[in-house]
């Protein structure tokens, strides 16, 4: 496990690190473990009391290592906790017909706070690799699909770790509408001459109804995609980007090509202003934040030129070791959080031989602050509040305070030396 050493309020966060030091990289090894004087937290029982449980979703390779001690040694040890846990590692997900996934996210429905670890999305070799039954689909998508959620990406901000824009000195958490456009698409490759034609059929075969459109004649051999989406799916993401903007107090910018896609782009800036002035302009006000829309080639320019702190509504939009990454439902009470990143094989084919890995854990501490600040919010547990701020707090004081941090953030911040 990488890391970190850091002592901040009760905690005693030990991790394997790499130290710069006269421009050479040092391995130190330490337990990961809290402090001996917090081991008195189990004896006495003076954790956190958490009211309501919280669904732990298990994940593969390095980050299911990972995940297990995080739990172990940072969660435990300070909070009395009720945990529903469901293992998701792709060999049980095989072994149930991918059954555990949908139980899981029922359970989410269920509990309203979900929090996951980084999972395998098998391709072909993964399906020979681990012998599956067949190529499951991600876990991800399946979560999202009943939940009926949006993604949110924000990145953990590093004051020593430099940044591409060196004027976003605060975050922008960009959602993803992860339904329908270019994710379903339907495509089709053209090899002779002939015409392409958009049709709509009424289920009630009502002719008034019928809508076609000549979409292409071709003379020679190309490419046709048509792509759709729903006005629930769209309002539902409208929603969850409002309740996000509200709950970061920050503002909302929802990104299309509207003077493009007139209709398409059109019907997503109608509904969320629509939704808007409807639901949430005096929520906004209360909170001096706004929404606005912008086209996109000039909410780009705004974003370059911008310090930060907005929140950004997109299409298809994505983003990792610095990357949190949360599922909010249209009606901001459900939540899943998750790293952004992957299982890191390459760390865990290490691990397999022995050898020393500096993983990054952040992001995997961040997806269990995330999850349980937002138990906290709907608890009113301003203890389980603070623990949750706290944590995070002692991440990010260890690497720009005590220059203690992993490989992959010494190479960022020092470069190969």
């Amino acid at each position: 496990m990488a890391g970190i050493i850091s002592k901040s309020n009760a905690f005693l966060v030990s991790y394997k690190f790499h130290q710069h030091r006269k421009g050479a990289l040092y391995n130190f090894v330490t337990r990961i473990g809290p402090a001996a004087s917090n081991r008195r937290f189990y004896s006495q029982d003076k954790r956190i009391v958490v009211k309501n449980p919280v669904v732990d979703l298990d994940g593969d390779e390095m980050t299911r290592i990972i995940w297990d001690k995080i739990k172990t040694n940072l969660i435990l040890p300070y909070l009395k906790i009720d945990i529903k846990y469901y293992d998701l590692g792709v060999e049980n997900r095989d072994a149930t017909n991918d059954q555990v996934t949908i139980d899981a996210a029922e359970a989410i429905k269920k509990y309203n706070v979900g929090i996951k670890c980084a999972t395998i999305t098998p391709d072909e070799a993964r399906v020979k690799e681990f012998n599956l039954k067949e190529m499951w689909r991600s876990p991800n998508g399946t979560i999202r699909n009943i939940l009926n959620g949006v993604v949110f990406r924000e990145p953990i901000l590093l004051n020593s770790v430099p940044r591409i824009i060196p004027n976003w000195t605060k975050p922008i958490v960009i959602g993803r509408h992860a339904f329908g456009d270019q994710y379903k698409a339907t495509e089709m490759i053209i090899d002779c001459p002939g015409k392409v034609v958009l049709t709509f059929v009424p289920e009630n075969h009502d002719n008034s109804k019928l809508q076609e459109k000549e979409v292409f004649t071709f003379q020679s051999p190309g490419v046709v995609m048509s792509m759709y989406n729903t006005d629930e799916s769209i309002r539902g993401f409208a929603h969850s980007s409002f309740q996000m903007a509200l709950s970061k107090e920050m503002p909302l910018y929802l990104s299309t090509k509207n003077t493009i896609l007139k209709k398409y782009d059109g019907r997503f800036k109608d509904i969320f202003q629509e939704i808007f002035d409807k639901d949430y302009k005096d929520k906004f006000d209360a909170k001096k934040i706004w929404y606005e829309h912008r086209l996109i080639d000039d909410m780009v320019a705004q974003v370059i030129k911008s310090s930060g702190g907005f929140v950004w509504a997109s299409q298809g939009y994505g983003s990792l070791g610095l990357m949190t990454s949360v599922l909010v439902t249209p009606d901001g009470k459900t939540m899943e959080a998750e790293a952004a990143h992957g299982t890191v094989t390459r760390h865990y084919r290490q691990h397999q031989q022995g050898k020393e890995t500096s993983t990054n854990p952040i992001a995997s501490i961040f997806a269990w602050t995330r999850g349980l600040a937002h138990r906290a919010r709907l608890d009113g547990n301003e203890k389980l509040e603070k623990f949750s701020h706290d944590l995070e707090k002692v991440c990010t004081d260890t690497v720009d305070k005590n220059g203690k941090m992993t490989k992959d953030l010494a190479l960022s911040v020092h470069g190969e030396k």
